[in-house]
C-alpha cells in the first residue's frame, strides 16, 4: 500500500466581487470554482508531487488536469544532509495570484 505522507486539498472559489473578503468554505458558491489538490506520495527512493485541478462552471466540470513532478527522496545539495529531512516531509506552501 502506498503511504501518503502529505495531502492538502485546497478549493479556491470566487464568491463575490470583493476578493479581499474572507468567507468560510462552506458558505461559498461551489457551482463555479477551480479546485486544486496537492498530494505527496513516496514511492521507493522517489517522491511524487502530484497536482490535480478541476474547473467547475455552472455546476459542470469543464476541464481537469493532473501533473506529477518526481524527485529523489533526499536530493544532493551543497548543505549537510539532515537524515530526518526528506522531500516527503517538507511543508507545502501555496501562493494564489
Amino acid at each position: 500500500m502506498k503511504k501518503i505522507l502529505g495531502f492538502i486539498s485546497v478549493a479556491f472559489l470566487t464568491a463575490c466581487s470583493n476578493p479581499q473578503k474572507e468567507q468560510p468554505l462552506e458558505h461559498l458558491d461551489k457551482k463555479s470554482a477551480r479546485e486544486v489538490t496537492l498530494k505527496t506520495v513516496t514511492q521507493g527512493d522517489s517522491v511524487l508531487h502530484i497536482t490535480t485541478q478541476y474547473i467547475w462552471y455552472n455546476g459542470e466540470q469543464i476541464a481537469s488536469k493532473k501533473d506529477t513532478i518526481i524527485t529523489a527522496i533526499t536530493p544532493n545539495t551543497w548543505n549537510a544532509v539532515d537524515s530526518m529531512q526528506t522531500l516527503s516531509k517538507v511543508p507545502i506552501y501555496v501562493t494564489v495570484q
